[in-house]
C-alpha cells in the first residue's frame, strides 16, 4: 500500500512567474531591456499593476526597471 505524501499549497503558475521574473532582474542589477526580457506581457503587466516594475523609454529602446523599495 503506497503512502500518500502531504504536500505544500502550489502558488498559480502565474504568480510563481511573477516571482521569476523580479528574481531574474535582480540578478541582472535591477533592470533589463524589455525586448531581453523572455516572460510573456502577461506576467509583465501583472508587475506593472502591482507596482513592482516600471518601464524607462531611454530613447534607443525600454527598460524594465524593479521599483526602488524604500
Amino acid at each position: 500500500m503506497a503512502k500518500h505524501r502531504q504536500t505544500k499549497p502550489v502558488k498559480d503558475s502565474s504568480s510563481m512567474t511573477a516571482a521569476s521574473l523580479l528574481h531574474s532582474l535582480r540578478c541582472r542589477g535591477g533592470s533589463a531591456p524589455l525586448h531581453t526580457v523572455g516572460f510573456s506581457t502577461g506576467v509583465i503587466q501583472s508587475l506593472l499593476d502591482r507596482k513592482l516594475v516600471r518601464v524607462q523609454n531611454t530613447g534607443c529602446g525600454f527598460l524594465l526597471q524593479v521599483v526602488e523599495e524604500m
